[in-house]
């Protein structure tokens, strides 16, 4: 990511004429180097970012005024080629999203068996019903008869009931309100953790199962995260694993993406049905195009959101560390599940470049904007004081999150 990252740069860079002294890949003492065509291509040390040097790029470089250095070109083509290192990790989230949906993709679904159906559905639905077919399809997962219920015409369910087939024909005009009324059986029992987040911190896993919410016994999912979501500060959650039973006092994390209004701890419902689709290369296409978009509005809200919640950076942030733990757990899921991952950080590297911070690429494109608008370049004492401003946040930030990475690693440890 962060050699498709410099290539972006190096690229555009290179279409305007500007001329590269350095390709580097991390920072410190080069352990690899070779030069062709003028340009020191590296490999360094510390594997943390990388850069491209280029003429002129320096305020105080004494070939500012020739053809080819940077500062020499259109504050246009300055703030292009600032701009080509987070496009570039765009475009890469976009291919590996694409690739990812041509590859066997693997679903986890919930078994296709009603619990509850909701409103008029009630006297249609009764707990127990196992969908079998939805318009000619064997279902295998509830999400599955779901996904193949049309919005046009009508819909034919096939349907058991103690052993009984039962047929439905469903209005095409009843489709979402039936989508919205049905819930599959979903038993308590823990899914996925999202790192970093509370109940990864107390040490739970994955097949935990739930059997009390501080003193509510629950039976289901859907019981159990009512309890939750109705404390405050904290839960104590009382779980089956193998054949030991186990309490674990768990802080609430606010939901930065709901206004703060749900209380979370970061677990998902374990779903047993394993699925797997091969999309088409014109739907693999849409898929890459509508995710990518898709993830990057979440995440561009998500910052807001942060913005306005700073109090909820600890838990929201990551560092190398925890990008290192989450992608051994994900390796594990397989190769679609992976480049998935590595998608979404490529997102992130993305946006938070192009925050406005000087000495990001976001901060050079402000300064070229600000150029625009009053007819010369910000004078350099600015820039200075500024690039020294921004290179401390980005120092500290590392700083905060190597030591929450670590914070959470070793409470996940202790408690698991």
């Amino acid at each position: 990511m962060i050699f498709i990252h410099e290539l972006g740069h190096f690229l555009v860079a290179r279409a305007f004429g500007v001329g590269i002294e350095t390709f580097s890949l991390g920072f410190g003492k080069p352990i690899y180097s070779v030069k062709r065509g003028g340009i020191d291509y590296r490999i360094n040390w510390l594997p943390f970012g990388g850069y491209v040097r280029m003429h002129g790029e320096n305020p105080d470089d004494p070939d500012q005024d020739l053809p080819d250095s940077f500062a020499a070109k259109k504050w246009w083509q300055r703030a292009l080629i600032a701009f080509a290192g987070p496009f570039a990790n765009l475009l890469l989230a976009f291919l590996l999203f694409c690739v990812s949906f041509l590859l066997p993709h693997k679903l986890e679904d919930q078994r296709p068996v009603i619990q509850t159906a909701f409103g008029k559905w009630e006297t249609v639905f009764q707990p127990g019903d196992s969908l079998a077919m939805v318009n000619g399809k064997a279902i295998r997962g509830f999400s599955e008869a779901l996904s193949e219920l049309r919005n046009t015409g009508s819909n034919k369910i096939t349907l058991y009931r103690n052993n009984a087939p039962i047929e439905l024909d469903i209005a095409a005009s009843d489709r979402d309100s039936l989508i919205m009324s049905l819930r599959p059986i979903a038993e308590p029992i823990i899914g996925e953790l999202t790192p970093g987040y509370p109940a990864w911190s107390a040490g739970l896993r994955t097949g935990d199962r739930v059997l009390k919410v501080d003193t509510l016994a629950v039976s289901d999912w859907y019981l159990m995260r009512e309890a939750i979501i109705s404390k405050k500060g904290s839960v104590k959650l009382q779980i089956a694993r193998g054949d030991s039973i186990l309490e674990r006092n768990i802080p609430l994390e606010t939901n930065i993406l709901d206004d703060g209004k749900t209380p979370m701890i970061g677990i998902m419902q374990y779903q047993p049905v394993q699925l797997s689709y091969r999309y088409p290369p014109s739907q693999a296409l849409t898929n890459g195009f509508s995710t990518t978009v898709n993830m990057v509005a979440m995440n561009y809200y998500g910052l807001y959101r942060l913005f306005q919640n700073p109090q909820s950076l600890r838990s929201n942030i990551g560092g190398p560390v925890m990008i290192v733990s989450m992608s051994q757990s994900i390796g594990a899921k397989g190769i679609v599940a992976l480049l998935l991952f590595f998608a979404g950080i490529s997102i992130i590297l993305m946006i938070m470049n192009l925050l406005p911070i000087p000495i990001l690429d976001g901060g050079h494109i402000m300064f070229c904007l600000i150029e625009a608008v009053i007819g010369r370049p910000v004078p350099l004492k600015i820039r200075e004081i500024t690039q020294q401003i921004g290179f401390a946040l980005l120092v500290m930030l590392m700083v905060f999150a190597f030591y929450t990475d670590i914070q959470k690693l070793l409470l996940r440890l202790i408690s698991g």
